[in-house]
């Protein structure tokens, strides 16, 4: 992972120069969550832990990089001990709290919470915002993909769309952490050991004079894993040619037109051939909804390709995640802070969450302050993950996470994970978190 510490708003840098000057650096603690669910979303499913806490790892200042902020004619005013003092020897060393990637999170839940000294708590703000919005929207549209297409398989073809290279490539991680089978992205696959899969593109059968030639030497090349993308010409008649020629290919591709009325017609095909196990695999600007619609129909399909819907989250693509301020030492003492902006308040403290499960579906939450005991036979969700600038365990494998997540989410109750209108999931506060807050409200 390329880390860059100029990856940062200026206003993380001028509050760092300003609390600097004023000789502040208390320990502070912050928390990422979320204050609403996007439309649609009855859950959020948590994701990018892990390049959060590799970013707090590696993030260093580089002398090119602080003599360039030094020139800014913003910092004009700030002495140079500053960047020599402050900049020149950072690393991150404070601690992370965090749930687990792949749990299912609801607003105000916090996702992480950074406990650091001031400067270093506030400076890390943007890039943990971007990283973990960004991995826990992609993770929780897949979520609901890979629910309505239930044990067949889907497949994260979205690079193409990503907002960047990069993105491309978190976004194949997210997506199969929370649920894909495989993406075509070779780089995620890499670099988190994500099954590869991929099929050809038009411009295969199109750069061949006739169609059944391009099939023909696909096969010849990629035997029993060939997949054919049959829907360049007319997708009847190249079924049929595929069913009269002899090949057998693992399955076939649909990309376009009616893919219910075809994929019916090409299994019919295949099936009267003899080509009962050569799969039918669709693809093209597919979500949950085209998905559930064609499966509710009893389209024949063995799997399915979505690229935008999930490398963008296409229907809520900004999650609006924050970085609140929940508490800071001022002196002796540790003194929890809220916001009371309309629309914006937040609730006092460092916080924990707490999950009741009922013959192993989840019932309820409870959001309450850290050092708290939850309700008996509940479950804590935060956990200290970073001491001291260094990760407390080592980090668990993506496939294990996989498999968490999917059970996880599968305990929420069916109303929670419907498509369409889910009910809330119930959130309760403690008592004492709520009288926390109402008694620092009293105070402001």
């Amino acid at each position: 992972m390329h880390v860059s510490a100029l990856v940062t708003d200026l206003y993380e840098l001028t509050m760092m120069a300003g609390y600097w000057v004023a000789g502040m650096n208390p320990r502070a603690s912050f928390e990422v969550y979320v204050r609403e669910m996007p439309n649609h979303r009855g859950y959020l499913v948590a994701a990018g832990l892990e390049q959060a806490l590799e970013y707090l790892e590696l993030v260093r200042f580089t002398p090119e990089q602080i003599e360039y902020l030094r020139r800014l004619p913003v910092f004009a005013r700030v002495p140079r001990a500053f960047f020599e003092e402050c900049l020149g020897p950072f690393a991150f060393e404070g601690e992370v709290w965090a749930v687990e990637e792949g749990t299912p999170i609801f607003p105000h839940e916090p996702i992480l919470r950074v406990t650091a000294p001031l400067l270093q708590a506030q400076f890390v703000e943007t890039a943990l915002l971007a990283i973990v919005t960004c991995e826990t929207s992609i993770a929780s549209k897949t979520a609901r993909i890979a629910g309505v297409a239930g044990a067949r398989p889907i497949v994260e073809f979205g690079s193409r769309r990503a907002h960047g290279t990069e993105a491309g490539i978190l976004a194949a991680r997210a997506a199969y952490l929370a649920g894909c089978a495989g993406t075509s992205n070779v780089a995620a696959s890499h670099r988190f050991g994500i099954p590869v899969a991929g099929t050809m593109a038009h411009s295969w059968v199109m750069a061949f004079e006739d169609e059944m030639e391009a099939f023909k030497q696909w096969e010849a090349l990629y035997g029993e894993r060939s997949v054919f993308l049959i829907d360049t010409y007319d997708t009847v008649r190249a079924a049929t040619r595929i069913a009269e020629s002899g090949l057998r290919p693992a399955a076939v591709r649909l990309d376009s037109g009616d893919v219910l009325a075809l994929s019916r017609d090409v299994r019919q095909i295949f099936d009267r051939a003899g080509l009962v196990r050569t799969g039918i695999f669709v693809s093209g600007d597919l979500d949950e909804q085209k998905i559930a619609a064609m499966l509710e129909q009893g389209a024949p399909v063995d799997g399915f390709g979505v690229g935008t819907a999930i490398s963008t989250s296409s229907d809520a693509p900004a999650l609006g995640g924050v970085y609140k301020l929940v508490e800071i030492d001022r002196g002796e003492r540790r003194v929890p802070t809220i916001k009371r902006s309309t629309g914006k308040a937040s609730y006092a403290g460092c916080k924990q969450v707490w999950r009741t499960f009922d013959e192993g579906r989840a019932r309820g939450d409870l959001l309450g302050l850290a050092d708290e005991a939850g309700p008996e036979g509940s479950v804590a969700l935060v956990g200290r993950v970073m001491q001291d600038g260094r990760r407390t365990k080592p980090s668990p494998a993506l496939s294990d996470l996989r498999t968490r997540c999917l059970e996880q989410v599968k305990a929420l109750p069916d109303e929670v994970r419907r498509l369409d209108e889910p009910d809330r999931y119930p959130v309760r506060i403690s008592e004492r978190l709520a009288d926390l807050t109402a008694e620092v409200s009293s105070r402001i």
